[in-house]
């Protein structure tokens, strides 16, 4: 069994009146693609923000390679986070810089590399991305689908240990969404990294994991390999990877009796 690289104990986490998280805990493991899964509003891109150090947890634990996020010192925080990649929903892109300076910005801002080592770099990170011949146009220049690959570019640019994926295939038509599926496959295997991937999209998710953890109602409701959840016969496993219309995550919003609300009636 692979070494773990992130430990989540007992995580308690709250918006306002709204749970969160409700004592999950789970595991990932340092080599391999792991994907946090649930449907929409569950937490899944939170529970990254929380791995990253970005949220504080109410209550529990969040340990990356050994170490207690939310007990760091801001500096050693800093030093973590340089450890780790992210490849954010919308891309995140800087505007005003080219694709070339938007991977090379990590590179000039956490290294003393030379201009000739920082150039070295950029292009061989745009060129694992398919992307080396784009390195001169502008973020407002780039499909959605190379926006994504130049910001994956970026993500791998200090050569993480970890490689973090919010909703990688959210909005990619078909042709992006195979290459993105294959890039995060191949990078995992060239880095050998831990990648966790957030996602709801079943197939292509499923297609690349190594290990599955589903999230509902604030904990881990099932966890598994591809095969074993596509087996699974976990009420709320079942619905969200065959898309039932119905079932724990119900198709009526809570309301009263609807007689009640048309005629002021109890029926």
């Amino acid at each position: 069994m692979s070494e773990i690289l992130v430990k989540i104990r007992d995580l308690h986490f709250s918006r306002g009146n709204r749970k969160i998280f409700d004592g999950l805990s789970l595991d990932i493991p340092r080599q391999g693609i792991t994907a946090i899964m649930g449907p929409s509003g569950t937490g899944k891109t939170t529970l990254l923000k929380l791995i990253g150090g970005q949220l504080t947890p109410d209550q529990g634990s969040v340990e990356v390679d050994g170490q207690d996020v939310h007990q760091l010192s801001t500096a050693k925080l800093f030093e973590l986070r340089k450890r780790m990649g992210m490849l954010f929903q919308s891309g995140a892109l800087l505007t005003d810089l080219s694709v070339f300076e938007n991977v090379a910005y990590p590179l000039r801002e956490h290294t003393s590399l030379n201009n000739a080592m920082i150039r070295y770099l950029v292009l061989l990170k745009l060129n694992a991305v398919g992307l080396r011949g784009a390195a001169d146009m502008m973020p407002s220049e780039l499909s959605g689908g190379m926006s994504r690959r130049v910001a994956l570019a970026r993500a791998i640019a200090l050569d993480p240990m970890m490689i973090m994926y919010d909703e990688p295939f959210t909005g990619q038509d078909p042709i992006s969404m195979g290459v993105l599926v294959s890039l995060i496959r191949e990078l995992n295997s060239a880095l050998d990294v831990c990648s966790i991937v957030v996602s709801h999209d079943v197939p292509d998710t499923l297609s690349i994991s190594d290990l599955v953890h589903f999230i509902s109602a604030g904990k881990v409701v099932e966890t598994g390999t591809p095969e074993q959840l596509q087996k699974s016969r976990t009420d709320w496993t079942h619905q969200f990877i065959h898309a039932d219309a119905d079932g724990p995550v119900p198709f009526h919003y809570p309301a009263r009796p609807i007689m009640e609300d048309l005629y002021g009636q109890s029926e």
